[in-house]
């Protein structure tokens, strides 16, 4: 029974740490966002964040989103610098035509900082991207 089961891939979603300025702050914030990259729109969208080492973790975030048209993107949550010394997992779960799908994406303690900043597709600011 178990082999009867279809897991779908998930690819064409990806994960984005953006640094972007703050107009209301005068400051630059860093912010998670969620890409569709697919032609076609993610539904009941569900995003759970943590951040953990071996000897400390925060607290789970959940965050529900209906719809993420198709190439756009959606805003999970600010960042605070202090968790970037963490592992930071975010997982996603979601349908798209028809079918549920579910892909973890961990950013690994001090990976997302200034020097790793690339174009981020769809986005017009500059961040670190996890596939």
């Amino acid at each position: 029974m178990r082999k009867d089961i279809e897991i779908p891939k998930s690819e064409g979603v990806y994960i984005a740490i953006v640094l972007e300025y703050n107009p209301e702050y005068e400051f630059d914030d860093w912010n998670a966002y969620l890409i569709n990259d697919l032609d076609t729109d993610l539904e009941m969208v569900f995003v759970v964040t943590e951040g953990y080492d071996t000897e400390r973790s925060t607290s789970k975030m959940r965050h529900a989103m209906p719809i993420i048209p198709k190439k756009s993107y959606a805003k999970i949550e600010l960042m605070m610098e202090d968790i970037f010394e963490l592992n930071n997992k975010f997982s996603v779960s979601y349908f798209a035509e028809g079918k549920l799908y579910d892909k973890k994406y961990i950013f690994t303690k001090n990976s997302i900082n200034k020097n790793a900043l690339r174009d981020i597709p769809h986005m017009e600011f500059k961040g670190v991207l996890m596939k």
